[in-house]
């Protein structure tokens, strides 16, 4: 199947995950996300700051989120901005028993469908995102984003991600 053409801009104002996040994975993950329509997309890894400051600014929360969307346009090209908080990622995968690396994957395919229209303030809304988000990460050969971690621990998840 040919996946949608993206045009990727990958910043780091947080460089601690650099390694983890290499431009040919981050265009692998969101283009398996991407549904029909090409894609021009920047993806902003930040820090704890930074990420409160937007949250706040643009929803009115006061604390650092793990993603946010900022989607600008779905057709005739998804047009969007994807916003990571580091430390917010790495404290969730190990609270989850998730590598970082796989997190972080999740996050960005969740953000890209956000980008797309796709929601979960519903039940329903977020029943078909999450079997969206688990078929996108079983495509890639990633676990299941909402399985519960070998120790027991709950799987972080993209819940308190928003679409803005």
């Amino acid at each position: 199947m040919a996946r949608p053409e993206l045009s990727l801009s990958l910043q780091f104002a947080d460089p601690r995950h650099r390694a983890l996040l290499p431009r040919h994975k981050v265009m692998r993950w969101i283009r398996h996300a991407l549904e029909a329509a090409p894609a021009e997309m920047t993806v902003r890894v930040v820090d704890a700051p930074e990420a409160q400051q937007l949250n706040h600014a643009f929803r009115a929360k006061d604390y650092a989120t793990n993603v946010l969307t900022f989607d600008y346009a779905q057709e005739p090209m998804v047009l969007a901005d994807l916003v990571l908080c580091a430390p917010v990622v790495e404290a969730e995968a190990l609270a989850a028993g998730k590598r970082i690396e796989d997190h972080y994957a999740h996050l960005l395919i969740h953000g890209t469908l956000h980008a797309q229209g796709w929601d979960h303030l519903e039940d329903e809304e977020a029943e078909a995102m999450e079997a969206r988000e688990r078929e996108v990460m079983a495509g890639l050969g990633l676990p299941d984003p909402y399985a519960e971690a070998a120790d027991g621990a709950e799987a972080a998840e993209a819940g308190d991600s928003a679409a803005v």
